[in-house]
């Protein structure tokens, strides 16, 4: 799996598949520019994965058949569900994707967390179609710590707020599908949302999992160490490997590479080997700058030391600190 998902990966960055079995992958570019160039890669049957400047999306549409109908019994909602929409700047984008994979009412937006990067581009997506007759508006949701937080700081405008929000767990049914919503606290903020497609097997995972640098803790929006360390254990308890801890559930990070449990069980190692060092260090009663100089992260930092937006530097003390405040309590 670990091959294939390679493979999906260069085909994603690459450019349009050709034909084939992902001959559907396309690049979608609005007049923007090239910041807003959205690239799309089918994981299963119905269910896409959209990557843009601003991160990951996934979006599930209407199956291509319904199944017959069951005289008396009902046959549920139809419709496109996105799971974060983006930046604001890319908000259009996503829009003119969305519409291209499936012309049908989006009937969900899913927030898994509260930064402009997974947010912003709620009021493009939910806007509807000019003379649509299928009524209802796009019910936006997210755990209420999002909402709350919103409201309080008033930086996204009203028709990009969350309309419908879940302490704990959530359930939805669409498209013939369940899917299911976690809250996992304290995380990477503390409204973190883990969306899991239970028919199709994928699992978007929000900025809980990346593959493109360290955990990112929001310690403003109640990020944690154990959090993370926590989410990422979550995510694997659903997860199922196809074969050795590879292929089988398809795990969408909020960042970076299509991913399967073998990549997430590394990461989680990692997040736990550093977190432990540092800890250690901590116990001895080194400061920051001392921790830093340890290097504490050296044997990862090829790999995940290398983004400018959030540095090692950024992270260790991001951990120092939590690690700290815990030790005083």
């Amino acid at each position: 799996m670990r091959t294939a998902v390679a493979l999906l990966s260069l085909i994603l960055l690459a450019g349009p598949a050709k034909a084939g079995h992902y001959g559907r992958s396309v690049r979608l570019q609005a007049d923007q520019g090239a910041a807003a160039e959205i690239r799309v890669l089918p994981l299963r049957d119905n269910v896409f994965m959209l990557v843009g400047a601003s991160g990951n999306t996934v979006v599930q549409v209407e199956p291509a058949t319904r199944p017959a109908r069951i005289p008396g019994f009902y046959q549920g909602t139809y419709g496109v569900l996105v799971v974060d929409t983006q930046s604001a700047g890319q908000g259009e984008a996503l829009r003119t994707a969305v519409r291209r994979l499936s012309p049908g009412p989006v009937r969900f937006i899913i927030n898994t967390h509260i930064h402009d990067d997974h947010i912003g581009g709620n009021a493009a997506v939910a806007r509807p179609e000019p003379g649509a007759r299928d009524g209802g508006a796009t019910l936006i949701v997210s755990h209420e710590n999002v909402l709350l937080k919103l409201a309080e700081e008033g930086s996204v405008p009203q028709g990009g707020l969350p309309t419908d929000t879940y302490l704990d767990t959530k359930e939805i049914w669409l498209n013939g599908e369940a899917i299911q919503l976690f809250h996992q606290p304290n995380a990477h903020t503390d409204g973190d949302t883990i969306v899991y497609f239970r028919k199709s097997d994928v699992i978007s995972a929000g900025d809980l999992y990346v593959t493109t640098s360290y955990p990112v803790l929001d310690v403003e929006h109640g990020g944690s160490i154990k959090g993370v360390i926590d989410g990422l254990n979550r995510i694997l308890d659903i997860a199922i490997p196809e074969n050795s801890g590879e292929g089988g559930t398809l795990i969408v990070p909020g960042q970076g590479r299509l991913s399967d449990e073998s990549d997430v069980v590394e990461y989680r190692n990692m997040v736990v080997i550093v977190r432990d060092r540092i800890q250690d260090l901590v116990k001895k009663g080194m400061t920051l700058a001392q921790v830093k100089a340890a290097r504490p992260t050296l044997d990862y930092d090829f790999r995940y030391g290398t983004n400018r937006a959030w540095t090692t530097d950024m992270f260790v003390e991001a951990v120092y600190n939590d690690l700290k405040g815990r030790k005083k309590e």
